[in-house]
């Protein structure tokens, strides 16, 4: 029987080639050309190839929650430091470190104080002084008030310089020492409730008032009022951590008086000498937050009647003018006992503290004059006079 018939495997001799078998440094070269071309090739689609959109998963306009600026915590009570610029330790005198906070404010207007103090008859000069006080935010009228004062005097008396500036001096103290009152915590516990528009520095502000008064050796209880920006009540509860402050919240988006009911509940019942509450500053929700500013003030009333004891606008000093219109609107939903003014060290519109007293008739009881929590100062109208006009 034939072998393959059977199923056997011949085992047979591979081909005879006529050479030694392909060169290797040829076909290594053509797979060298032939890596490069697929290379070559996918570049060239990579760049021709539009980009694959996957789907957005960033939510519609209408579903997104704007996040407010926050305003910088912490930052007031680092210690001091010995950079150029600083301002002076403690034991400065109030009057110097308002000629140091003033210092933007008065260059604005002293050239053409001495203008006038040498010259006082002359119309030129004076209209210039006015201009002068007027770029300063001391706002229309109450410049035109000042100028006429020293106008007056001149022509009277032919008062020399030195005379003319103690008239302006009086002047500007008639403005504002008949509306001054001091910060005073009286009250038990004593209510303080802050308003303001967000950014003015009114949660800074209220954790220097903290520190403050635990520094006097008073227990304080802060209160998250602000219940719809976002991180309100994030900023506030690290301050009275710092201050080591009790602290009462509620959820995000929570009625604004229940936070209040509950702090001044818990405030009565472990006897805290101080609540300071901190509330929501959207202007551009103008007549809801001005009526819930009206229901905190009745919440305040139920477990506090002569609460509260004093309720603080925070205005920006950088704002100058603009700030009456916020002043004039909170007066309008909850009356206003004094304004604490931030920033006054890093503008040139300290003016505004006369046309406050003057057009509002409310008394600046605070002003801001560094970042330190010591730099929150109370309002002294002479030291803020001589340094304007010094």
């Amino acid at each position: 029987m034939d072998p393959v018939q059977a199923g056997e495997i011949q085992e047979t001799e591979p081909p005879v080639t006529d050479g030694a078998g392909p060169d290797p440094a040829l076909v290594g070269g053509l797979a060298l050309v032939v890596l490069v071309i697929g290379v070559m090739v996918a570049m060239t689609l990579r760049r021709s190839t539009p980009p694959l959109e996957l789907p957005s998963t960033e939510a519609p306009a209408e579903d997104r929650v704007d996040v407010e600026p926050s305003e910088p915590v912490g930052e007031e009570l680092q210690a001091p430091t010995a950079e150029a610029g600083d301002l002076p330790a403690p034991s400065v005198g109030l009057l110097e470190r308002f000629r140091q906070a003033l210092g933007r404010s008065r260059s604005a207007f002293q050239q053409s104080l001495e203008r006038v103090l040498g010259r006082p008859d002359d119309d030129e000069a004076l209209q210039a002084l006015e201009d002068a006080l007027i770029q300063a935010d001391v706002g229309v009228s109450t410049a035109q008030r000042l100028i006429e004062a020293v106008r007056v005097a001149a022509r009277q008396s032919g008062a020399d310089g030195q005379e003319l500036r103690s008239v302006l001096r009086q002047e500007m103290l008639d403005i504002l020492q008949p509306v001054h009152r001091p910060f005073e915590a009286d009250g038990s516990p004593f209510v303080l409730m802050v308003v303001g528009v967000n950014g003015s520095g009114k949660t800074t502000t209220i954790g220097k008032l903290a520190h403050r008064f635990r520094e006097d050796g008073r227990t304080v209880l802060l209160a998250a009022g602000d219940t719809f920006r976002a991180a309100a009540a994030e900023q506030l509860q690290v301050w009275a951590e710092r201050t080591e402050a009790d602290f009462v919240r509620l959820d995000e988006g929570a009625d604004p008086g229940a936070v209040i009911y509950q702090a001044l509940e818990r405030a009565q019942s472990q006897s805290h000498d101080v609540v300071i509450i901190d509330t929501a500053g959207r202007l551009q929700t103008r007549k809801p937050l001005m009526e819930q500013l009206a229901k905190i003030r009745r919440v305040i009333q139920k477990r506090v009647p002569d609460g509260p004891h004093e309720t603080l606008l925070v205005l920006d000093g950088t704002m100058g003018q603009n700030g009456m219109s916020q002043a004039a609107l909170f007066n309008e939903a909850t009356p206003l006992t004094g304004v604490a003014v931030t920033k006054l060290d890093g503008t040139a519109k300290g003016g505004m503290v006369l046309a406050i007293a003057a057009e509002l008739e409310l008394p600046v009881k605070l002003v801001g004059l560094g970042e330190q929590a010591r730099d929150l100062r109370d309002f002294e109208p002479e030291a803020f006079v001589d340094a304007l006009l010094s």
